[in-house]
């Protein structure tokens, strides 16, 4: 029998560095919410282990130990065939490669009580928080999470310029590793009370990712019209927080319009 699995998009409405340990690794402070669109995944049995991919994005994709799907899957001990529908844009910061690991663990171990965190550490930073599609304050290395709910519902556009930007090489370049953590997050707040707390947030990637890709620049200027346009992650999708969900479809459809080459779509975090 074939499963079905849900990998929702990944969305950094804040992302602090707040230092950086000997061996490299950025200690982070971050608020993720998650999309309502993603990727999606079926498990079919078979004896060994094989992926399948397909979809808007698909093209490049690796079908072997390359791609996280198959190296999570094989920290699982699973086999039989994976199709993988790619919906999310590569190199987007909207955590498209980690929900994917994400959601093979899920698979594997449903129904189990087990602690996956140590299995999904071993996968990436990114990976433990995509386990719950749940809003969560991240800290550490990924390694620290808590509940960040409840949050008022926010209407949002995402969009991507089509270029792939490296996480390592925008860490890599970062000036600044220790900066001011995040305020403590206001739940339970009205979409005025916490639109006020996320505008005094930041993201301290953004400024060195659109100095070395121009099109993050282009990308925040046309969601100008938003409450707050920001990058997510390390780039390059960057979002806009509409007042609803109309001027969310508005400002969606006059962005896709101006800028056919892109990727754009409307979204609800709830």
């Amino acid at each position: 029998m074939t499963a079905e699995a849900f990998a929702p998009a990944k969305i950094n409405l804040a992302l602090h560095v707040t230092d950086q340990r000997v061996d490299g690794y950025h200690l982070l402070d971050s608020l993720v919410v998650f999309a309502d669109v993603g990727d999606h995944l079926w498990f079919s049995p078979a004896n060994e282990l094989s992926l399948e991919i397909l979809g808007p994005f698909s093209a490049g994709v690796p079908t072997d130990h390359r791609n996280l799907v198959w190296r999570a899957a094989e920290k699982c001990g699973m086999t039989g065939h994976i199709r993988l529908q790619k919906n999310l844009p590569h190199g987007g910061g909207i955590g498209g490669g980690s929900a994917d690991a994400a959601a093979v663990l899920r698979h594997a171990f449903r129904g189990e009580e087990r602690n996956l965190l140590a299995v999904a550490l071993g996968l990436g930073a990114d990976v433990p928080v995509c386990l719950s599609s749940r809003a969560q304050r991240m800290k550490g290395v990924g390694d620290v999470l808590s509940c960040a709910g409840p949050l008022p519902e926010l209407d949002m556009v995402l969009a991507n310029p089509r270029v792939p930007v490296p996480t390592l090489e925008v860490f890599k370049a970062l000036e600044s590793k220790c900066n001011a953590p995040m305020a403590e997050i206001p739940a339970g707040s009205s979409r005025e009370e916490f639109m006020q707390w996320i505008t005094n947030q930041r993201n301290d990637l953004q400024p060195v990712a659109a100095q070395r890709f121009p099109e993050i620049g282009q990308v925040l200027e046309a969601l100008g019209d938003a409450d707050l346009a920001r990058m997510s992650g390390s780039g390059g999708t960057c979002f806009g927080l509409y007042p609803d969900s109309n001027a969310a479809a508005a400002a969606a459809r006059r962005i896709a319009a101006d800028h056919p080459e892109w990727w754009v779509t409307t979204t609800r975090i709830t």
